[in-house]
């Protein structure tokens, strides 16, 4: 892979891990377009991923500030009720992760991958209509809420599935606020993101001298994570004045439109 190819990989990464259009098919569609294996590199995936986390760390830092230092009150108060929502939400993606990973992992393989894509992306189009025609209550999210928000977090590992978009979608369905939807889907994610990337680790090593020589050399890595976390930090405060702003429609007619053209592609 070339820094070239990295930047836009890791510009594509930074804006479609937050707006939801599905940052995974995108991807897989940036590989076809430009015939590279970019997300076959372990290292190149952990920095663009670890970019995004870092921006949504950046974006939320006064919250997350907030919420530890409720925690270590030592007491039950609405910060400690938030995180313990927020552990509620990874119990799905954690149960899937420790059990049929390896099986999810095979779909991204599939020479019909550019179909599930195309299909998956259809689906987010679907469900960001029906969050957008949903008139959002003021209430705000439950311990049940939370629960059905990650099992929606865990439908979304399919390529083509926005994990936003999923998520934030089925938060305003649920009859949630819209702008403390966006925030909880952020910060849900950050741990099942982390903990995937250091489990890759932890699996891949010791990484065999054959394997490495394949490897994506340092510069790409490095121009692909400066590109995700830039890109990142932009589209993550954009993506939550948008929620707040109703305006999921147009993410679901573009969504709807790649969709297509992603079908199109693989029968043509």
């Amino acid at each position: 892979m070339t820094w070239f190819e990295a930047l836009i990989l890791g510009i594509v990464q930074g804006l479609t891990e937050f707006l939801p259009v599905s940052s995974s098919g995108h991807l897989e569609i940036g590989k076809h377009l430009l015939n590279v294996e970019a997300t076959d590199s372990l290292g190149f995936t952990v920095a663009v991923h670890g970019a995004t986390v870092l921006s949504t760390l950046i974006v939320f830092r006064k919250d997350i500030a907030a919420l530890f230092a409720g925690l270590f009150k030592f007491k039950w108060n609405d910060e400690t009720k938030y995180i313990a929502m927020i552990i509620i939400s990874m119990l799905p993606i954690a149960i899937v992760g420790f059990t049929v990973k390896d099986s999810v992992e095979a779909i991204f393989q599939s020479p019909n991958i550019m179909l599930i894509v195309g299909c998956m992306l259809l689906l987010t189009a679907l469900l960001l209509t029906f969050a957008y025609f949903r008139k959002s209550n003021a209430r705000k999210i439950g311990f049940l809420d939370a629960l059905i928000i990650g099992v929606a977090q865990t439908i979304a590992i399919m390529p083509g599935l926005s994990r936003s978009g999923t998520t934030i979608a089925t938060g305003i369905l649920l009859g949630n606020k819209k702008g403390e939807v966006a925030r909880f889907s952020f910060l849900m994610v950050l741990t099942p993101i982390i903990g995937e990337n250091l489990l890759d680790i932890m699996k891949s090593a010791p990484v065999s001298e054959a394997a490495a020589a394949g490897t994506t050399s340092v510069l790409p890595i490095v121009v692909g994570f400066i590109a995700a976390f830039a890109v990142g930090l932009l589209s993550c405060k954009w993506m939550v004045k948008l929620v707040r702003e109703g305006k999921l429609i147009y993410f679901a007619v573009y969504c709807a439109l790649v969709g297509v053209l992603a079908i199109a592609g693989s029968v043509l």
